[in-house]
């Protein structure tokens, strides 16, 4: 790691409570450490959070995860037929 760069939250996801509870075990499994956003509102008042009161719970991981948790969100929207 370059001592220079910077260490930050970036969003990988954002989805309904049981798309976001989906995607993060599956980082669980990858061994990448993720929290979600909105959690508790997005269930709520998903209107409150998000543009209409979609994709209102979000997944964040660390930036020096990033390239891991986008490979493992790529393979699920693919087999989820969301991404081609």
């Amino acid at each position: 790691m370059d001592s220079n760069q910077e260490i930050s939250a970036v969003e990988v996801f954002d989805g309904n409570q049981w798309e976001a509870s989906l995607v993060k075990s599956l980082l669980d499994n990858a061994e990448v450490e993720s929290f979600l956003k909105d959690e508790r509102m997005g269930v709520l008042a998903p209107w409150n959070v998000a543009g209409g009161g979609a994709g209102s719970v979000k997944i964040f991981v660390s930036s020096l995860d990033y390239e891991k948790a986008r490979e493992v969100i790529d393979q699920y929207e693919k087999a989820e037929g969301i991404k081609e």
